[in-house]
């Protein structure tokens, strides 16, 4: 079974669209919304085509209405558009993002795995680094083959006793330096991380054509070229 193992979206259409992986099975795992614009055409795309997801902090906050503050980095990001992401959600698109589980146990292929946002601790928050040791904390008692989870926007694969935990990256606004779509592929229990171009230039026209403030059109313009908030601005999630 060929699994295609997608999170943090972020409403980045081009992105998401550039991804031509054949697969048998779809795992989202959370946040479909916010920072990117392009919200509909994400949201048809995953209710298409996952199998199983989960939800996302900025799912979860944009479903409630949960308004964000912040001044500086990807938290000034997240409040500023969060006001858009809301405005932009029929009642329908709130239900499905609220109804999304916080986190997931399934079989395939013979295989145990368990979906997350963040971490088996706090499902939808806990940011968590490609660690070993700090994984184990949070994985005792869990007992499947695979975690996959998301949220920091860093693809990582990491072997924690015989549970291998892995975080596909971020399609639409990675933050390792990569500007690349990033997304893993799990085959006969064999994982592979990949990597994608997309035109960017497009994800951001319609950045630049929103009413987002400069400020914030000019960060986002930055990741999307770079994969990364450069001069210490990245702080919050």
């Amino acid at each position: 079974m060929r699994i295609l193992v997608v999170s943090d979206i972020h409403a980045n259409w081009p992105a998401l669209e550039a991804i031509r992986e054949p697969f048998d099975c779809c795992l989202f795992l959370g946040d479909l919304v916010d920072y990117g614009l392009e919200i509909a055409p994400c949201l048809e795309w995953v209710r298409r085509h996952m199998t199983h997801g989960v939800r996302g902090n900025h799912d979860h906050g944009a479903a409630q209405a949960v308004m964000v503050q912040g001044a500086a980095g990807h938290k000034y990001l997240s409040g500023v558009t969060r006001t858009l992401s809301i405005q932009m959600l029929a009642e329908h698109d709130r239900r499905f993002l609220a109804c999304l589980p916080t986190f997931k146990y399934l079989t395939l292929d013979g295989k145990r795995f368990l979906l997350v946002h963040g971490s088996p601790r706090e499902p939808m928050d806990d940011y968590v680094a490609a660690d070993a040791d700090t994984w184990a904390e949070r994985l005792q008692g869990i007992d499947v083959d695979f975690v996959l989870c998301g949220h920091t926007h860093m693809p990582y694969q990491v072997p924690v006793g015989r549970i291998t935990v892995v975080n596909p990256g971020s399609v639409g606004l990675p933050r390792d330096g990569d500007h690349r779509a990033s997304y893993a592929i799990i085959d006969g229990g064999v994982v592979t991380h990949h990597r994608i171009d997309y035109p960017i230039e497009r994800t951001i026209e319609v950045i630049q054509a929103s009413t987002l403030p400069h400020r914030a059109k000019d960060m986002l313009t930055e990741i999307y070229r770079h994969g990364r908030l450069g001069n210490g601005r990245a702080n919050g999630k």
